[in-house]
């Protein structure tokens, strides 16, 4: 379904790669947008495609995944409101690396790449703006191939609770309920995020439950004991 949103009224922009253009550019990208609603499970675009140009989440959430060879998935990150998707794949040239699904119902803009890029050209921020993603990228994938190496599952699962927690606050989204902080995310998710089978997410979630770390409920899990969680996850050692 077809969003009507207008780029010069966006209350996210200010944290857009398109913070800093004009209102002139500003009526120019909104005549060459699209803005759709998207039901939370289906996917915007899938590995190996080839980009047309920029995707933008105004609202939502985003999990953004590969498949390994036997065909599991593979969670590599998440995309919140005013982040860029399929931007390596776009500045490079290439075909998508990974496929992009929503992890509850979201807005998302697309912008034409001829569009896109005699914007960046325009406004070098946008350029620098780009750069400084792709390196937090880089960092972030080194990070999670040093953790997936080294660490063992329940040590994983603990500081993929944390990064969460951290997603979640940081999108204003990480409850905080009787003084345990609340995020939301199936086991499938979960286990596919730490790189693990379901039932070994569901098995140590009980124990985290057990050692009253966290609390359970459904799809969601309360954090009650941050700095014990994060001993779980030897982040001290």
């Amino acid at each position: 379904m077809i969003q009507d949103l207008n780029c010069s009224s966006c209350n996210i922009r200010p944290i857009t790669l398109f913070s800093n253009i004009s209102d002139e550019d500003i009526d120019e990208l909104n005549n060459n947008k699209v803005c759709r609603v998207i039901k939370k499970g289906q996917t915007i675009f899938y590995e190996g495609m080839q980009p047309t140009g920029l995707y933008c989440l105004n609202s939502g959430k985003i999990k953004i995944f590969k498949h390994g060879i036997s065909g599991k998935e593979q969670i590599v990150r998440f995309v919140l409101a005013g982040g860029p998707l399929g931007v390596r794949a776009l500045m490079g040239g290439r075909n998508y690396s990974a496929s992009a699904t929503t992890l509850e119902d979201s807005v998302v803009c697309y912008i034409n790449k001829k569009t896109f890029f005699k914007m960046s050209i325009k406004y070098p921020e946008i350029s620098q703006s780009l750069m400084t993603l792709l390196s937090s990228l880089l960092e972030e994938a080194e990070s999670k191939m040093t953790t997936m190496a080294q660490k063992p599952v329940r040590e994983r699962l603990a500081e993929s609770l944390l990064i969460l927690y951290d997603l979640y606050k940081t999108e204003g989204k990480c409850n905080t309920i009787n003084n345990g902080s609340v995020i939301m995310l199936s086991r499938v998710d979960l286990a596919n995020i730490v790189g693990t089978a379901t039932e070994t997410v569901i098995r140590l979630l009980s124990e985290f439950k057990d050692e009253q770390l966290i609390s359970i409920s459904g799809r969601k899990i309360t954090l009650l004991d941050i700095e014990g969680i994060k001993n779980a996850a030897k982040l001290f050692q």
